[in-house]
């Protein structure tokens, strides 16, 4: 028994210290990373449209005419270009046995920014291969740090952006766990001194920019003592440059209720997270919204940038017929923050104040997911012809 054990640790010892090495490399890359990309200076931007799969393709195609309608002078212009990607459909990547397969990777890097829609991420007990989530890979192939996901309810006084930590916490190395033998799992949680640094920075200059006066900083610092008391000390230190804007602490686990708490959630406006419990309570806030079928994000880079929903892609609405009937919204909020980003501030606005009076006020017509409700198609010809009245 003692020999058998002894020969367990060896094993999961030599996998963690080649895991701990790839680790080292990833913290010099990012470490020696540049400046910001300044889309200002680009002679032409390409933006890449990769529609994923399952209902990926359907809500993708719907926000890329609407951005062709609002970027038309641009294209002209030159100064603009819309380049299709294939490729990222399950089916390919189960082929080629890769999250994201080298050639769709390429078109990606040839791209300054990314609209993508949903991909499917095999789980276990679903018979297929156990390949690593296209995002998750994505995230890290193209060092986009930092998940940006903005919710809104004006009628409740929700006004919440969330910085989520993109590419490290418990997702950086989810497929790299460690079965030490049939009776014992593991799996490993990363926190670095400049991945926490950059993504503080960035949610803390865009309360800045944006007059957002409270950050709320979200951990289990008090349990996950060493990763997330990492996390919580090095935005305390960020924050002290910041006087001006309140920073307070909580747990992920009272946060998820106070989020519910109507008077207590109107104090909150910008939130820095790590990667999993980024995940879980913006999923939470985008039910205020109308669910997470109509909330965007971004995932931003010094590099790349790329702009999805947060929803997956619904393969049972594929299977049940209704993938027609798929809500656009969060592909067409993922477009709004798209535009802002690469500098076309006055068609941002346009789209995000068409989508408030499609959504929130006028609401002529609704997406149900179900054939009671109005299609994709529809609701797209109704953002346009919003747009064109402003």
């Amino acid at each position: 028994m003692a020999n058998n054990r002894e020969e367990l640790l060896k094993t999961a010892s030599e996998k963690f210290i080649k895991l701990l090495n790839s680790q080292l490399d990833r913290v010099e890359k990012i470490n020696a990373g540049g400046d910001f990309t300044d889309y200002s200076k680009l002679d032409k931007i390409v933006i890449g449209v990769c529609g994923g799969d399952g209902i990926g393709p359907m809500i993708s195609s719907v926000s890329q005419s609407v951005l062709e309608i609002l970027l038309a002078d641009e294209v002209k212009k030159g100064r603009v270009e819309f380049k299709i990607i294939d490729g990222l459909t399950i089916e390919n990547r189960i082929a080629k046995n890769k999250p994201i397969p080298d050639n769709v990777l390429e078109e990606l890097k040839s791209c300054h920014v990314i609209l993508k829609g949903p991909t499917t991420t095999p789980q276990a007990g679903d018979g297929l291969p156990n390949i690593e989530s296209a995002n998750v890979a994505m995230r890290k192939a193209l060092d986009l740090f930092a998940n940006v996901r903005p919710v809104k309810v004006p009628s409740q006084g929700i006004d919440w952006t969330f910085f989520r930590e993109n590419t490290e916490g418990a997702y950086a190395v989810g497929s790299q766990g460690i079965n030490i033998s049939d009776d014992l799992a593991v799996d490993f949680v990363v926190t670095t001194t400049e991945g926490t640094n950059r993504i503080a920075r960035l949610a803390y200059e865009f309360a800045k920019n944006n007059n957002k006066d409270h950050v709320a900083i979200v951990t289990k610092a008090n349990v996950v003592k060493t990763t997330d008391g990492k996390f919580l000390n090095i935005c305390q230190n960020i924050a002290k440059e910041y006087p001006n804007i309140k920073t307070t602490e909580w747990y992920i686990d009272i946060m998820t209720a106070k989020l519910v708490d109507e008077k207590r959630r109107r104090d909150f406006k910008v939130f820095i997270l790590p990667n999993l419990y980024g995940d879980i309570l913006t999923d939470e806030a985008a039910e205020f919204q109308g669910g997470v079928g109509t909330a965007g994000s971004a995932n931003i880079g010094k590099k790349y940038a790329m702009f999805e929903a947060i929803h997956g892609s619904a393969p049972r609405m594929v299977t049940e017929g209704r993938a027609q009937y798929a809500d656009p919204c969060s592909m067409l909020r993922a477009s709004v923050m798209l535009l802002s980003h690469i500098g076309y501030t006055e068609q941002s606005q346009k789209l995000e104040r068409a989508l408030d009076i499609c959504m929130f006020e006028e609401k002529k017509i609704a997406v149900t997911g179900r054939d009671g409700g109005a299609t994709c198609g529809d609701f797209g010809d109704y953002v346009k012809e919003t747009m064109v009245k402003l």
